[in-house]
């Protein structure tokens, strides 16, 4: 599964997305000194990349400054699993439950999270971004009595928001198998709205393009200490804009005052080496969809585009103090857990060979609830808390932050999750308890279904707290 990365090891070592990038990772110059933007974005993954790029379509004119630690991509924007999908961590209910807003309101940020899985396509076949994008949707297996209870009452759920058939539908087991052929399947769902992606290849491609702008400047190796209201501290020097966007996700709490704003916790990720055609035959994803299956504890999936499988999932522990570290990406237990997981849900895989393996860290608000805003006193903006759903929400926030900034009143900007603002979560030791108790939970959930054959009593309960209804 590879040897753990030490300091002196490159950034292409990161994951097999950073390895299997058409561009090296050699760092663009640092900022030095001071500089003055109309608009300045700290990160340079794809929430400021996304951001970054529509401004400059916008309007040309702006001086947009975009501030990395390490390099474009160094984070989850370069490190997950590839789905591009309609996901939020809110469930459609708790969307309406937000003040100011109601189940059509709900039904709107949902349509626009549909319509941000095909707009990131738009974009790179627009663009030129070879990102290896493919939209062939999402199927979840139900491989057990109360996983097939879960997968019905999803799609009954589903119907009662009046989403049809073209958003969602329940799957018998024959019709599961012949898009994937897993163990012990009963049935499934599946979703069209979702593409499969290569992470690093659409990062790489944002990069460029908001490099090559006329008013576009990318400081990496270039470490942002502090924001305030028009000015962005760094390592380095400083910079003063009108306007200063937060777009620091799972690293949010190393900035000062942001200790507890956002929860980092990691997501580990697992790689076989290219399958033959004919286990291809026999496993399935011929549309390239993306997968899983209706368990507690999230794992994930996709076929790449040359032919491996990555499969990822949760189970690493936060880490006190919201500790974020080069070594919390490499956790041995939980690479040998998704592989064990793996391989009992595609038994086929048994003699394939793990060739990668790597984490990154992701961020979760106090309330599970996305959000993207801007104070239009103090010109702070900001977006995150996506909890692992980033790669389509960071585009939907993008486009938003765009238009609260160029102060145009647009559908995108009447969203819920526009300007909420989640509570912070606890002091220490109270996170720590907190957050690997809830994480504790879900496996916890996933052995009382085992047993019970009925969905999980626990995970019904912890499901207000972690973005349910």
């Amino acid at each position: 599964m590879g040897r753990p990365l030490s300091a002196h090891d490159g950034y292409g070592r990161l994951s097999l997305w950073h390895e299997t990038a058409p561009e090296d990772w050699t760092p663009r110059d640092p900022l030095e000194g001071e500089v003055s933007a109309d608009v300045a974005i700290v990160g340079a993954g794809y929430t400021g990349l996304w951001t970054a790029y529509y401004l400059l379509r916008a309007d040309p004119t702006l001086r947009v400054v975009v501030l990395e630690a390490e390099t474009a991509g160094f984070g989850a924007s370069g490190r997950n699993g590839g789905w591009c999908s309609a996901l939020t961590p809110s469930s459609l209910r708790k969307l309406a439950e937000l003040p100011g807003s109601g189940p059509a309101a709900a039904l709107a940020q949902h349509r626009a999270m549909r319509d941000s899985v095909d707009e990131v396509g738009r974009v790179c076949a627009a663009e030129q971004i070879d990102a290896h994008y493919a939209k062939g949707g999402t199927i979840s297996l139900a491989r057990s009595a109360a996983q097939w209870r879960t997968a019905q009452h999803s799609v009954a759920e589903a119907r009662r928001w009046g989403r049809g058939e073209d958003e969602i539908s329940l799957l018998d087991a024959t019709q599961a198998c012949r898009r994937l052929d897993g163990r012990g399947v009963r049935g499934a769902t599946y979703t069209p709205d979702c593409a499969a992606i290569h992470p690093a290849r659409l990062v790489q491609g944002l990069a460029r393009l908001v490099e090559s702008a006329r008013g576009g400047r990318l400081y990496e190796q270039t470490r942002v200490t502090s924001v305030a209201p028009h000015a962005v501290r760094t390592s380095r020097g400083r910079v003063s804009a009108d306007v200063v966007v937060r777009a620091t996700e799972g690293y949010t709490s190393a900035l000062r005052g942001h200790r507890r704003s956002l929860t980092p916790v990691y997501s580990l990720v697992i790689a076989t080496e290219p399958l033959p055609a004919a286990l291809w035959d026999q496993i399935g994803l011929r549309g390239r969809e993306t997968f899983t299956d209706h368990r507690n504890l999230i794992v994930y999936g996709q076929r790449t585009a040359d032919g491996r499988l990555v499969f990822g999932g949760r189970g690493a522990p936060y880490h006190f103090g919201s500790s974020v570290r080069p070594e919390f990406d490499r956790e041995p237990r939980v690479f040998a857990s998704l592989w064990r997981t793996l391989v009992a849900m595609l038994p086929a895989l048994h003699d394939a060979k793990v060739t990668h393996a790597w984490g990154g860290v992701l961020g979760i608000p106090r309330d599970w609830c996305a959000s993207v805003g801007l104070d239009a006193v103090s010109g702070l903006g900001w977006a995150g808390g996506y909890v692992g759903d980033g790669v389509g929400t960071s585009n939907l926030a993008g486009r938003t932050l765009r238009d609260l900034i160029l102060r145009r009143e647009t559908e995108l900007t009447q969203l819920p999750w526009v300007n909420h603002r989640s509570r912070r979560w606890e002091p220490e030791p109270l996170r720590w308890l907190g957050v690997n108790a809830g994480l504790r939970a879900m496996a916890l959930a996933d052995r009382e279904e085992r047993l019970t054959r009925r969905p999980s009593v626990l995970a019904r309960a912890m499901s207000p707290l972690i973005g349910g209804h």
